[in-house]
């Protein structure tokens, strides 16, 4: 008779795939909302999958419940509630109205939320095959959660103010290709994960968070917006600064080679000279 295989057997943790299936129902849910035209609702649902999402991770390393399948199952969440819901959320608010307009323009509208989708797919992708092998300081193109943030927050804002998607089409438009495009950029992005959780912070920091919680629960959606529209374009300054600052000390490194070489020759030369002057007085 032969043994059961264990692995056929063994199951999957029930604990942070809880969360990672909260994030995915919410991030469903959200592209209902926004089908039936409530687009509040679905904004919150986007966020709400997106703290669920930072939540699943940190709850599979707390109680060491990390695995394959959760991780892949977390990518495919991860899509859905940060790809095709921002995506759909945005061409049922506003870029469907650029039907009204002229076909070409509605086609374009669809293809500029679909760039979103896919780009978000395609950074979900590269950085599953990146796990362990860039910078863990620094993230390679705008993280999806971000993303999603970036236009839910958007659609939250001018809903609160009572500004009609159709109104904002050609707003609406390079938002969400610049959105999606920067997601498969090359532009780092700092991840945060190299900050030390266990040592001693300055109290400004405490000071900083508080503040942010207050201005939360005053202006939820032009906070959030600003935060993640100023990470967004962080990134952009960050690898600026980083290309230049490589530059400076490629020149400096060649000066100060060039520099190195001429004290050199100039060393050889007067041992050359002297070594002359010697022969010629023994002579």
């Amino acid at each position: 008779m032969t043994k059961p295989d264990k692995t056929s057997r063994k199951g999957i943790y029930l604990l942070p795939n809880l969360f990672t299936t909260g994030a995915l129902f919410a991030g469903y849910y959200s592209i209902i909302a926004g089908i039936q035209g409530k687009f509040e609702m679905a904004c919150i649902c986007i966020f709400i999958a997106a703290l669920l999402d930072a939540l699943d991770g940190r709850v599979a390393r707390l109680t060491n419940t990390q695995s394959e399948f959760g991780e892949q199952y977390d990518s495919l969440s991860d899509l859905v509630s940060f790809g095709v819901a921002p995506s759909l959320l945005m061409y049922n608010w506003s870029l469907y109205h650029l039907t009204a307009v002229h076909p070409v323009l509605g086609k374009i509208g669809w293809l500029a939320a679909f760039i979103f989708a896919v780009s978000g797919a395609l950074r979900l992708a590269r950085f599953n095959t990146q796990i362990g092998v860039i910078d863990k300081a620094y993230f390679q193109g705008l993280p999806s959660p971000a993303a999603a943030a970036v236009i839910s927050s958007f659609v939250w804002i001018c809903v609160d103010l009572e500004l009609v998607g159709a109104d904002l089409k050609y707003l609406a438009l390079p938002i969400t290709i610049i959105t999606g495009l920067l997601m498969v950029s090359r532009f780092r992005y700092y991840s945060f994960k190299t900050i030390p959780s266990r040592d001693n912070v300055s109290f400004i920091w405490i000071l900083l968070l508080v503040l942010i919680f207050v201005l939360l629960t005053i202006k939820t959606a032009w906070v959030l917006f600003v935060v993640f529209s100023a990470y967004a374009i962080s990134g952009i300054v960050i690898t600026i600064f980083s290309i230049k600052r490589k530059r400076v000390d490629k020149k400096t490194a060649k000066l100060n080679t060039q520099n190195l070489n001429a004290n050199n020759s100039s060393t050889d030369a007067k041992k050359a000279h002297k070594d002359t002057d010697k022969k010629s007085d023994e002579s």
